[in-house]
């Protein structure tokens, strides 16, 4: 049998960082959204105690690899000093389907693209001007998010806010000691804190939603990135039918999954409130932000190209760091 490599989280933690997957991952949403024989299948496995399994696979056409993720979230593991993330990437060889590499990551590049992928999408639909942002909630993801936020975007003020105020004010705490040219501050109110910001990013794991239509002004731009299965729920539905312009990874995943999902399910909006994929904005096939008074959302579920293109990254910045 022929050997492969296998690279564990601390090597690749050393070798991949946020900004490295920011170009990948838009150029995974252009490939997902403009090759139609692009391949992107899903699996949700809930298991006991909120915990789930995400699966995923990717090709494609005209690429070197495939990729199988196993993507595991247990958030119960914080009580019991676990990390709440764990799993693995597989890459294959895309013409002998033999194994080319196996990162076994820990969720770290799960996370990684995540945060660049919400990158990505501010970049290309808020405000250039945007300076003030507001995150909705205080995981590895929420703190991931608000440090992609100042790789695209110009930010001077961020609001953390979460359901534990102690958990918000320790992530405040953090980002502030990290961007000391961000004003940073752990917000009470959360109505208040999105009414005064320009960008939102909601990043928890509940069933029901944490931001409201009410709350938005012109010009907003919001990325939904927490409900990325059938039970769960960020956005409530007038957030839906109050935006100008709804854009998706993927408008399948979107109709099965998440916050689109669920408000077609309760009857709050209808399949073609989707005006269409990020990536085929990011293609120039459709506009995105078209005014500045527009209000923007981007609905992420997570697509395998996306995986595929952090895992490919990832192998090229260990083989340069000798990983």
């Amino acid at each position: 049998m022929r050997s492969f490599p296998l690279h564990t989280a601390d090597r690749i933690r050393a070798a991949v960082g946020l900004a490295d997957l920011v170009e990948p991952v838009a150029d995974a949403f252009v490939a997902f959204s403009t090759h139609a024989e692009a391949r992107a299948p899903v699996m949700v496995l809930p298991v006991a105690d909120g915990g789930d399994s995400h699966v995923k696979a990717a090709h494609l056409p005209g690429g070197r690899h495939f990729l199988v993720k196993i993507a595991n979230w247990f958030p119960g593991n914080r009580r019991r000093g676990l990390p709440e993330g764990g799993g693995f990437v597989a890459l294959f060889d895309a013409e002998t389907g033999a194994v080319t590499a196996v990162l076994e990551d820990e969720h770290h590049l799960s996370d990684l693209r995540t945060a660049a992928a919400g990158a990505v999408c501010a970049r290309a639909l808020s405000r250039p001007d945007a300076t003030r942002a507001t995150v909705l909630g205080t995981g590895r993801q929420a703190e991931l998010q608000a440090r992609a936020l100042t790789l695209v975007r110009p930010v001077r003020q961020l609001s953390v806010w979460g359901r534990d105020h102690r958990r918000a004010a320790a992530l405040a705490d953090r980002l502030g000691r990290d961007l000391p040219h961000v004003d940073v501050t752990a917000a009470v109110d959360p109505e208040r804190a999105v009414r005064r910001c320009d960008i939102v990013v909601t990043a928890t794991a509940g069933p029901v939603p944490v931001l409201f239509g009410s709350w938005l002004r012109p010009g907003r731009h919001i990325t939904a990135l927490g409900a990325d299965d059938p039970a769960k729920r960020e956005l409530g539905g007038a957030c839906l039918r109050r935006a100008t312009q709804v854009f998706v990874d993927s408008r399948e995943l979107a109709l099965r999954h998440g916050d689109i999902h669920a408000a077609v399910a309760r009857g709050e909006v209808t399949a073609d409130r989707i005006d269409g994929e990020i990536g085929d904005v990011l293609a120039g096939r459709i506009p995105g932000r078209r005014t500045p008074d527009d209000v923007t959302v981007a609905k992420l579920i997570g697509i395998g190209p996306q995986d595929l293109a952090a895992a490919e990254t990832a192998l090229a910045l260990l083989a340069g760091s000798g990983g």
